[in-house]
């Protein structure tokens, strides 16, 4: 029991002795909780971890404009999630005043085709007139190309002409007809005229056939910033396709050529500048491709300007990206379409930076 009653005695000294520094001690380990407890519910920005952001469900805000493309497209494309937990606003949204008006008349041309195949012209016509229209923006822009290049594998490519349309139409042959003399007369190569009504022998054009003919002519524009030519049908868009362009020091140059005459060509010989080199199209590395398209040059840049073509390659790797000399690459089979399109002294290219 002494024992016990020096032990408190001790006790009791100790804490008269330290009993500040304990107060603090005390008061300190307090304050640590009440912030660990209450540290989430501050009125600052906080960055979540990683882990932290969860997937979000609902629909998008009600005050953006709605999206350009099917109701499946948009719903595989879904809300895009930031890094703090928010939705991103839609490219198509961070617009003009007269972006959602340009968004709703693409929607209405597109429902039109959906609803009534027969009014592909009428829709195609609308499109067209949007994607010149000065408010539209380089995605609205994107978003009307990709369904216009739909439009044209029906209206264009296929074998039907459509009621109304004024770049296509039915005619009936004549004994005296021939493929050549109604292409000319079209301003079109009789080549398209073969493919998209399906005829194999150009000799062989039966007289009182009905065939589809194509009004042009066709021009192209080509974009050096994203390595594209557009092609039109006279103003009327069609389709775009990949390109490669000239290298550093041998830039294609911008401005207004157009097809030269006696320009277009299968595979014809060509001489490397560089090292004198005579390619034949039999030669294993022959650089050409399949369609060689000459130009000449009439405006800015590009005038009085021979020497570059529109041609195939044999490095389709390339295309997308700045290898060539000046000219203008395409895939082979682009090349061969392009060839099957373009009219010399008719046909012109615009190159655009």
């Amino acid at each position: 029991m002494a024992h016990l009653f020096s032990r408190l005695m001790t006790s009791r000294h100790l804490l008269r002795k330290n009993g500040g520094a304990f107060v603090i001690v005390a008061v300190g380990v307090f304050g640590l909780v009440v912030f660990l407890l209450f540290r989430g519910h501050g009125s600052g920005p906080q960055e979540a971890a990683a882990s932290d952001v969860l997937p979000i469900s609902g629909s998008a805000d009600a005050t953006s404009p709605p999206l350009v493309g099917t109701p499946s497209d948009i719903a595989a494309a879904g809300p895009q999630q930031t890094r703090a937990g928010g939705t991103a606003q839609s490219p198509m949204s961070a617009t003009s005043p007269q972006a959602p008006e340009i968004n709703a008349a693409v929607a209405e041309a597109v429902n039109l085709v959906r609803s009534e195949p027969g009014a592909a012209i009428q829709a195609r016509d609308k499109l067209n007139k949007l994607l010149q229209a000065p408010t539209t923006t380089p995605e609205q822009r994107q978003a009307i190309k990709d369904e216009m290049a739909k439009l044209s594998k029906d209206w264009l490519f296929g074998p039907a002409a459509f009621p109304g349309d004024m770049l296509c139409d039915t005619y009936t042959v004549k004994s005296r007809d021939t493929l050549d003399v109604l292409g000319r007369r079209m301003k079109v190569p009789h080549e398209i005229l073969m493919q998209v009504n399906g005829i194999q022998d150009a000799r062989r054009l039966q007289p009182n056939r009905a065939i589809k003919m194509v009004h042009g002519p066709f021009h192209a524009k080509v974009n050096r910033s994203t390595f594209t030519l557009d092609l039109y049908l006279q103003d009327m868009y069609v389709r775009s396709f990949k390109v490669g362009l000239g290298k550093s020091g041998y830039e294609t140059p911008t401005g207004h050529w157009r097809v030269q005459e006696h320009g277009k060509l299968v595979k014809p010989p060509w001489t490397d500048p560089d090292t004198g080199r005579l390619y034949k199209s039999t030669d294993p590395d022959y650089p050409l491709g399949s369609r060689w398209i000459g130009l000449e040059g009439l405006d800015g840049a590009a005038k009085s300007r021979t020497g570059f073509a529109i041609h195939g390659t044999k490095e389709p790797e390339q295309i997308g990206t700045a290898g060539s000399r000046g000219c203008i690459r395409m895939y082979n089979d682009d090349a061969v379409l392009m060839y099957n399109l373009l009219v010399p002294l008719n046909s012109q290219v615009d190159v655009i930076d």
